[in-house]
């Protein structure tokens, strides 16, 4: 799955002069926010950053590839004994691509998605976890000017850990900005 990212990521790179010439629009664009586990109780809400690079196919779909990081809360726990204990929240770090279905015009845009990720999830004492996950989500974006864009998300975020998974709930804001437009 990495491999086949990367090999995404760097045809994006080098088609971004091309994307220029075909009237494509390609921006950069960073987020933050909060990530809620969900029915999960070996980690606590934590703080969530990452970037984007979407690219606007057609007037209506934009693909996004991303990164992102998040970084959750330590829970602490007794165990029916009087001494308690604090286990480490952990790490979530994703690389994804996210499709985008957007309705609007330029400056007001409302947006449904769908992303598909490689995870990794790392805690303290516990091995590491590394498997594919799936995002959906609504988005709003609005542009005060014609090449930036402030964007506040909802997204619910599953990761397939075996027989099992892992959800979060994730709120963010961000901005994006136009590198190249036509």
């Amino acid at each position: 799955m990495r491999k086949i990212f990367l090999t995404a990521l760097l045809a994006l790179v080098v088609g971004a002069g091309l994307a220029e010439a075909a009237g494509i629009r390609v921006g950069v664009g960073a987020f933050g926010g909060v990530s809620v586990p969900i029915v999960n109780d070996l980690s606590k809400q934590g703080s969530m950053f990452g970037v984007r690079v979407p690219v606007k196919l057609v007037p209506v779909v934009t693909i996004e590839p991303y990164f992102a990081s998040s970084s959750l809360g330590d829970v602490s726990d007794n165990f029916g004994t009087p001494i308690t204990y604090t286990r480490d929240g952990g790490k979530v770090s994703a690389y994804g691509a996210n499709a985008l279905l957007t309705f609007g015009g330029d400056r007001f845009q409302l947006y449904p998605f769908v992303g598909l990720a490689s995870f990794k999830v790392t805690r303290s004492g516990a091995e590491d976890i590394s498997d594919s996950g799936y995002n959906f989500g609504l988005g709003l974006g609005i542009s005060p000017i014609s090449k930036l864009s402030i964007h506040v998300r909802g997204e619910l975020t599953m990761i397939a850990t075996g027989e099992t998974s892992q959800k979060f709930a994730n709120a963010t804001a961000g901005v994006s900005y136009a590198v190249f437009t036509k």
